[in-house]
């Protein structure tokens, strides 16, 4: 792990701070932003902006092997506190490509200035816009990378508990599960993860949830229920802060008797697919594949 990209990747983590305050946090989405705008694929995508009330959102749609039928809802990442279109442009051009499907990505709103349950509140609004508007919910799959694998995740237990259709399927990156940050990869893999350290993750659900009890699965969906859940792929990186989060999350779906696939990528880091490079690229190889045999059952 001592690779000028990896070094790289620590000095943008040092610089994004702890998350310990307002004005460190906009530091951080700037960064964010700007680091994201630089990484995302050019070309072979039509993106479009609009609006679902108030949400600013964007459409990617992929200009060859493209599949009409089929969607995905794309939940970004960033802590709840950062984050936005030039963020989520990132991974949700990368999703089309790999998929062929269109993907829709939105600006939730942001921690602290708006806590829990805004964002999720956002997203809700989003599921239902695209499965009155676009497609059924058997043909939307839910993605979201780190705290947006953690809405997807919320979304889906809501929608089951509510008896709703749930997704066709969930695909996490890096997902972040459980808020308590108890998990043993944090202090194992400390030190090699070259973009997200504890006192960030930490801080993060400090001003998403407050002082509510972070074991709440209102917003710790790994001690939620995961019975008649849909089928969850995850993808995470070996040297990931967060890997414990995707390994147990499998567990507990496993025990409920659901089906879940954990494609762990040794070299990896937090969700490494943000990155460009030989390693991004073969991942989203395997997730073509996964989706193509789960979608059509071919590889």
């Amino acid at each position: 792990m001592s690779s000028p990209l990896v070094k790289s990747l620590k000095t943008v983590r040092f610089m994004a701070g702890t998350a310990s305050s307002l004005a460190e946090i906009k530091r951080h989405r700037k960064i964010a932003d700007r680091a994201s705008r630089l990484a995302t694929p050019i070309g072979n995508v039509e993106r479009r902006a609009f609006r679902v009330g108030r949400i600013r959102c964007e459409e990617y749609k992929p200009e060859t092997s493209y599949d009409p039928d089929y969607v995905i809802l794309y939940c970004h990442g960033g802590g709840y506190i950062s984050g936005g279109l030039d963020y989520a442009g990132n991974l949700g051009v990368k999703l089309a490509m790999a998929t062929g499907f269109t993907v829709y990505s939105f600006a939730y709103r942001l921690a602290p200035e708006h806590p829990y349950p805004a964002a999720l509140e956002d997203g809700n609004a989003l599921w239902e816009y695209l499965t009155k508007n676009v497609a059924g919910a058997d043909h939307v799959l839910l993605a979201g990378d780190s705290a947006g694998g953690n809405m997807a995740l919320c979304m889906t237990q809501r929608l089951i508990s509510e008896g709703k259709p749930a997704p066709r399927e969930l695909l996490l990156f890096s997902p972040w599960t459980d808020m308590t940050g108890t998990s043993a990869s944090y202090e194992a893999n400390k030190d090699i993860d070259p973009v997200l350290n504890k006192e960030f993750v930490m801080n993060s659900a400090k001003a998403y949830i407050g002082d509510r009890d972070h074991a709440d699965p209102a917003f710790s969906p790994l001690f939620g229920s995961f019975e008649n859940f849909p089928p969850v792929f995850i993808m995470a990186g070996r040297n990931g802060i967060l890997l414990d989060d995707s390994i147990r999350l499998k567990a507990k779906i496993d025990e409920a008797g659901g089906k879940a696939e954990l494609d762990i990528e040794e070299k990896g880091w937090h969700v490494y697919l943000h990155m460009p490079g030989s390693m991004t690229r073969k991942a989203l190889k395997r997730l073509a594949a996964h989706v193509s045999h789960e979608i059509y059952g071919k590889r």
